[in-house]
């Protein structure tokens, strides 16, 4: 059945006379007089009503109605009322990784739906992301952490177009920027703070230090690393899981995004990972695999704290890796009674870039650096890392140099170096034969 217009005021009549007459209805005079019926996509009849006098907007609305499910752009009235809240509560439940998932509905909850929640999905426009990206800002919600944030609920919104909540997405107009991050230069350690550092660490953690420097781990990789993954024989060290919290409880789990890898084991490094074995044996571990309720695992794991337990990574940065800090002099010694001061940049993070910073300054490529850390993109690894690379100006110098080597400019042969790779007492002679030619 084709769309069509109803006028709710009158009706049509047979008379006694036999022709058709326009009479008034019970509603006439009161609610809207004209209803815009069509069928949907979905074969149910829908329905749009309007006010006495707007019979050609009825009509309007009709034809962009139809001409949209022509196109394949239709979207249905009762889909677009969803509000983003409740769109977003459907979704999330759906995300493949219990963390994940926690994670994001903590993130929705607290700052995209005191905004944006109560909004139906068919309203949104470019203006209403616009408003609430500089009011997290204003409240102080700001650089990778709001991004994440706006992520989360441009990926809501996306999800609502596939589905057909709306037609299109209002995060993708070139008006809506995201929240801004500050990129900051990473500024690698120096080998004589690493060691200072290190040497300032409880006994018991200083290996740490030197898996983070010498294979570029994370520190939940370097809190979950186990005897089995230790190749003494290959020098090989297996990075397959971490310690991490799952809503607040430690868990076992994957590296971070899946990304199992084989990193290469230095032989100071594995002679110190010998002597702390013997000097701390290592300690059973049973944790939940992924999640808080996650089936049990075992694993010796090869730091443990004081009591034999796992390390708490909280208690090892309060009670060990600030004070060595402080100790080593890359922060302020706090007062008596006062916290140490807060370092992001000098989070056990800095171990990471030191070893990256090394393997770059040695040669080594970008490809298998980003293997060695567990990016799954080496162009991650260039973007965060590129300014670390030696400076190609004097290969490329001299490579060019060598192909122009042999061949002056009337293609005679030359002693192959350019004018100016030339000392200049030769050139300034070159000149004078020049001239007096």
């Amino acid at each position: 059945m084709a769309g069509h217009i109803q006028d709710r005021w009158y009706k049509s009549e047979t008379g006694p006379d036999g022709k058709m007459y326009r009479v008034r209805t019970e509603r006439y005079g009161a609610g809207m007089r004209y209803r815009a019926r069509y069928i949907g996509p979905d074969g149910t009849e829908k329905s749009k009503s309007f006010p006495d006098r707007q019979k050609r907007l009825a009509e309007k609305w009709l034809n962009e109605t139809e001409a949209d499910m022509a196109r394949g752009q239709y979207i249905d009235p009762r889909a677009a009322r969803t509000t983003f809240q409740q769109y977003a509560e459907s979704w999330v439940v759906h995300a493949p990784d219990p963390n994940t998932r926690a994670s994001m509905e903590s993130q929705l909850r607290l700052h995209a739906y005191p905004y944006l929640g109560s909004r139906p999905l068919g309203s949104f426009q470019p203006a209403h992301i616009r408003d609430w990206v500089r009011q997290l800002q204003e409240n102080g919600i700001r650089g990778s952490y709001a991004r994440t944030i706006y992520s989360n609920a441009r990926a809501v919104l996306s999800a609502a177009v596939d589905d057909g909540h709306l037609s299109r997405n209002p995060c993708a107009a070139r008006s809506v920027r995201p929240p801004t991050v500050d990129e900051k230069r990473v500024v690698p350690w120096t080998p004589e703070r690493l060691f200072g550092v290190r040497a300032a660490m409880p006994e018991r953690y200083q290996a740490m230090v030197d898996l983070g420097g010498g294979c570029g781990l994370r520190q939940g990789e370097i809190l979950g690393v186990a005897v089995d993954a230790i190749d003494f024989a290959t020098g090989t060290l297996h990075v397959v899981q971490q310690l991490k919290l799952s809503r607040s409880k430690p868990v076992f789990a994957p590296p971070k995004g899946g990304k199992l890898r084989d990193v290469p084991l230095p032989g100071p490094v594995a002679e110190t990972l010998r002597a702390h074995l013997k000097r701390f044996p290592p300690v059973e571990i049973t944790l939940p695999w992924k999640v808080a309720d996650g089936p049990p695992m075992t694993k010796r794991l090869v730091f443990t704290a004081p009591r034999g337990g796992h390390v708490w990574r909280t208690s090892l940065n309060d009670d060990a890796w600030k004070p060595a800090l402080a100790a080593a002099g890359v922060i302020p010694v706090p007062e008596p009674g006062e916290p140490y001061s807060e370092s992001r940049e000098n989070g056990m993070h800095a171990l990471r870039h030191f070893y990256a910073s090394v393997l770059l300054d040695a040669g080594e490529n970008v490809k298998a650096l980003a293997e060695y850390l567990g990016h799954s993109d080496p162009g991650l690894t260039l973007r965060v890392y590129a300014h670390l690379m030696p400076s190609s100006r004097e290969r490329t110098r001299k490579a060019v140099a060598s192909v122009f080597a042999g061949r002056g400019r009337t293609g005679e042969m030359t002693d192959g170096l350019l004018p100016q790779d030339k000392p200049i007492n030769e050139r300034r002679k070159s000149s004078r034969t020049v001239s007096s030619k």
